[in-house]
């Protein structure tokens, strides 16, 4: 059985997630100001996460997170986040609450349970805030195979990092490695053409016009939406 990551040092790499999940380093500054936490005991903090091999740590700079100080980061802040959609959208909580209430659940909130709501939620792509859910961490191609997927002791997680579309920073390219979505969703990402395997290039543009994304899948230049381009992820 794996050993129990810390309430506190979960909180550090969802914050370092938040601030830094396309690999940009994350201030002490910004660490203090969220956790709420005073710089130098942030600093005594980063060192030892740093010694765990969750993060690279510069002084006077800022850190960021290893390929495993984000497998950890992503699996906290999508359980955060399926949590706020499940309060505000099934337990009808006050939007004001949900958040704090989330905070207190998430490190409690066993992969059974969050595999469930994810299920009755229909895989939601957002949380109330607007922020891209990360995908789950089992190996499946898109949620078609989750569907048919009865004993999920039997499968495997992930080796490798994801990131959605919506979510890159800068110029990017990858490997598309899932797709999620319901089965109609599914059905037009696989009508433009669109599959795991395929290769992606995304080319930045912060002065980006309208919903829509420009990328180019094995040399065709394809327009997707907002909502695909928050459930096509790329391996990182």
């Amino acid at each position: 059985m794996a050993e129990k990551i810390s309430d506190n040092i979960e909180e550090y790499l969802e914050v370092l997630y938040r601030n830094g999940s396309n690999g940009d380093q994350v201030s002490t500054t910004t660490l203090s100001n969220e956790l709420g936490i005073a710089p130098g005991s942030v600093t005594q903090m980063l060192k030892k996460l740093e010694n765990l091999g969750y993060i690279e740590y510069t002084p006077y700079k800022g850190a960021k997170l290893t390929d495993e100080g984000m497998q950890i980061a992503q699996k906290i802040t999508r359980k955060h986040r399926i949590l706020e959609k499940f309060l505000m959208d099934v337990l009808k909580v006050k939007e004001e609450n949900i958040h704090q209430q989330a905070c207190e659940m998430e490190h409690t909130l066993s992969d059974e349970a969050e595999r469930a709501i994810c299920t009755m939620l229909n895989n939601p792509d957002l949380c109330p805030d607007n922020n891209v859910i990360p995908a789950c961490n089992f190996d499946f191609d898109s949620c078609h195979d989750c569907y048919s997927q009865k004993d999920f002791d039997q499968v495997m997680n992930r080796k490798f990092n994801l990131l959605s579309i919506s979510e890159l920073t800068s110029n990017a390219e990858g490997t598309i490695s899932f797709i999620r979505g319901s089965s109609e969703l599914l059905d037009e990402i696989a009508d433009k053409g669109i599959k795991v395997g395929h290769h992606l290039i995304y080319e930045f543009n912060e002065n980006r016009m309208g919903p829509n994304y420009l990328v180019t899948i094995d040399d065709n230049e394809l327009d997707i939406s907002l909502e695909m381009a928050n459930n096509i992820f790329i391996r990182i």
